[in-house]
């Protein structure tokens, strides 16, 4: 069988096979995830609706890559469940408390987490519960065994537990990540769920098409002699920028740099980074009105160091701006289809391919790539302390 361009019997001897299959079932993944919602509809439309009056902020929490997928949905959740939402790492809740929990006000907390083991996440909502007048926990989890899908037993939260085709086997998540943030794009518009049946089988074809379409020129781009990978995201797909900067830096074991910036962002210094051995990769919004500020950027990357080569992303392509690699996936000459929100789901793909490629032609294992252990599955040594009042 062929994964990714690698027969699978290759992939096992190299310690690459648990990640080629995670990436490559993404969109089957999404199939199923949007299932499991539609099947849970009425239980989790039923929590929002006894919960959301109660409640005048959300947090959306996780740890690593788990916190990165609130940086997608921040927006999303503000737009559709009317209430002021803020994305904060667990790793900053359990720090400096006092800065997100108050005794007068009443929140849900939305904690993402592949596991659910990291010391951080159950810790999250212990604070949670303890400094706020009242917290509700809403839980997307790929591990029915994990330390958060105990706190399913508590009337005051709902915890989500997806197929366990999200529960990544390999260091770095991949389908764990996608599927939680599909997850909570379809929980925050839980009350028109079943009509966005016909956005998820876009979003599944999109992905079929980066996959079958890009893997080989990824690839091939992974094959370049850059040493630092810089990814820009505006709104949204910032989280999809940082996402990737971190999958790529996870499995290449930190041998090549990455950072990630919005486009407006980038202008104010960080453009600096930019030099000859830099790969850039810009992630396209879908909205005119944001893109006008985005084509600026690369307009304007003219000025000072020239990158080694670009990578687009983009709904549809780009005609007006030269790259090395365009990845457009909508039909050509069609009008953009895919809501902004879902966006984000796929546009993943290009960084976990790149991260994976660039980790075999650095002779190093994607299914487990930190040569030291300096980083491993699930967050080691990690000392909660007790905060007190």
């Amino acid at each position: 069988m062929d994964i990714l361009g690698y027969d699978d019997l290759w992939l096992k001897s190299s310690g690459a096979f648990d990640t080629a299959s995670e990436i490559s079932g993404q969109p089957e993944l999404w199939g199923k995830v949007y299932n499991m919602v539609i099947n849970e509809r009425k239980e989790i439309q039923q929590y929002l609706d006894d919960v959301l009056p109660q409640v005048s902020r959300i947090i959306l929490t996780g740890a690593g890559t788990s916190a990165f997928i609130g940086l997608s949905l921040q927006g999303t959740f503000k737009r559709n469940l009317k209430r002021h939402t803020d994305a904060v790492p667990t790793t900053d809740l359990v720090t400096n408390p006092e800065d997100h929990f108050s005794a007068d006000e009443t929140i849900m907390m939305v904690s993402f987490a592949r596991s659910g083991n990291s010391p951080e996440s159950k810790a999250a909502v212990d604070l949670g519960n303890k400094l706020s007048a009242r917290c509700y926990n809403l839980i997307i989890t790929c591990d029915p065994k994990g330390e958060l899908a105990k706190f399913g037993s508590e009337t005051s939260n709902l915890v989500l537990i997806l197929p366990p085709e999200s529960n990544d086997r390999s260091l770095a998540m991949t389908g764990s990540y996608s599927g939680m943030l599909l997850c909570g794009v379809l929980v925050s518009r839980i009350n028109e769920v079943a009509k966005l049946e016909s956005q998820v089988h876009a979003l599944c074809l999109y992905g079929r098409r980066i996959l079958s379409g890009y893997s080989s020129k990824l690839k091939e781009m992974a094959g370049k002699n850059f040493q630092r990978v810089v990814f820009l995201g505006s709104g949204p797909f910032f989280g999809t920028a940082t996402e990737s900067h971190l999958k790529l830096q996870e499995m290449t074991d930190g041998n090549i740099i990455c950072k990630n910036d919005s486009y407006m962002g980038f202008r104010h210094g960080p453009k600096a980074v930019t030099n000859e051995s830099t790969l850039m990769v810009f992630i396209f919004s879908n909205k005119d009105f944001t893109r006008q500020y985005e084509k600026d950027l690369v307009r304007g990357m003219k000025k000072g160091k020239k990158p080694l080569s670009s990578i687009a992303i983009s709904e549809d392509r780009i005609t007006d701006l030269n790259f090395d690699l365009m990845i457009s996936i909508c039909d050509p000459g069609a009008e953009k289809c895919l809501d902004q929100d879902l966006l984000p789901v796929c546009f993943i793909l290009p960084g976990q391919l790149l991260g994976f490629y660039k980790s075999l032609a650095l002779g190093l294992k994607p299914d487990n790539p930190s040569v030291t252990g300096a980083i491993s599955r699930v967050v080691e040594d990690v000392h909660i302390y007790n905060y007190s009042i």
